[in-house]
């Protein structure tokens, strides 16, 4: 068990956690930014967590279900109020409802992690504060400590796990539920490299191809939140062309977009994608998840090789924008 002690001080509403793993501070702050790591240790052992959202950054939010051995869920949230990389983050923590709303008749907490290195790894120390004495009492009587014990004790085999997380796998899709999915690889780049990348057309037309044999004649990108966007592909013979278009709903430069996404000339409902980069250890992990109006456009759109075509581009993207 990682933990080595627990601290609880009722005057200053506050619990201190002190645990010691044998990797450095950047593998364990990986665990943490890794949206594919942090749910598989995040709450207790029989609560597994699902993350929708995890953008770590100042400002930014995440989204995470836990599913009881029943079938039961309980939601939460977080806000990221504070964020050194490599070091400490701060954020605000609480439960939520089906859409992620707070909910207001529980109590949050604001929760602090320390990143700190040792002879023999690394050293985590979290403090969560508390609202008052009733929400400190409330919360550990619901099971928090027992969860925070489990919870930590999961780290040290996602911690082992090097060639799940490793830069050189290829792009993975993950099913998250009936209706999302999310697509997953680290890029070999900065932050910054990938998201210009993904928002200058020039760079765009040079690796955005899917499998060889493809150029992008048409690279039309929304600029702010409410325009549009259109990207059309052709065939190098000139006997095939489809396209993509929607709408930009969100954007936080360089760290998140959200769009629409609908094939041009079909009917029916557009998904929801939601593109998430995220600093790590080596390069840049990109997320996207994707809602798909069904479960069965999701499947149909998985079966037609999607995945495989992405990890061409992003390997393109590596290759010829990035390391050059």
């Amino acid at each position: 068990m990682p933990i080595t002690d627990v601290i609880s001080d009722t005057q200053a509403l506050t619990i201190t956690v002190i645990a010691d793993y044998p990797v450095p501070v950047e593998r364990l702050w990986d665990a943490y930014a890794d949206p594919r790591q942090i749910e598989r240790f995040w709450g207790p052992a029989e609560w597994p967590a699902t993350f929708t959202r995890h953008d770590m950054t100042v400002g930014g939010y995440s989204h995470y279900c836990m599913t009881g051995p029943d079938g039961a869920t309980s939601r939460g949230w977080f806000h990221f109020l504070a964020i050194e990389p490599m070091r400490r983050m701060e954020v605000e923590d609480g439960f939520a409802d089906e859409t992620f709303t707070p909910n207001p008749d529980m109590p949050t907490m604001r929760m602090v992690f320390t990143f700190e290195p040792t002879e023999r790894g690394s050293r985590l120390v979290i403090v969560t504060y508390f609202g008052s004495v009733d929400a400190m009492e409330n919360l550990v009587q619901m099971g928090m400590m027992e969860g925070m014990r489990s919870a930590m004790g999961q780290i040290d085999t996602v911690l082992a796990d090097l060639a799940s997380f490793a830069a050189s796998r290829i792009t993975e899709a993950q099913l998250l539920g009936d209706t999302q999915v999310r697509v997953s690889r680290v890029i070999r780049g900065s932050l910054e490299s990938v998201w210009r990348a993904h928002h200058e057309p020039a760079l765009m037309q040079r690796w955005l191809l899917g499998p060889d044999g493809w150029r992008m004649p048409v690279c039309e990108v929304a600029a702010a939140v409410g325009d549009r966007y259109r990207y059309e592909w052709e065939s190098e013979d000139g006997a095939q062309r489809f396209g993509f278009e929607g709408e930009l709903l969100e954007s936080v430069p360089p760290v998140r977009a959200v769009t629409t996404e609908q094939m041009i000339g079909m009917d029916g409902a557009p998904t929801r994608n939601e593109l998430t980069l995220t600093p790590v250890q080596h390069g840049t992990l990109l997320s996207i998840v994707i809602t798909y109006p069904t479960k069965a456009l999701r499947d149909m759109i998985l079966g037609t090789g999607m995945t495989a075509g992405m990890e061409t581009s992003y390997a393109r993207l590596e290759r010829e924008v990035l390391v050059a």
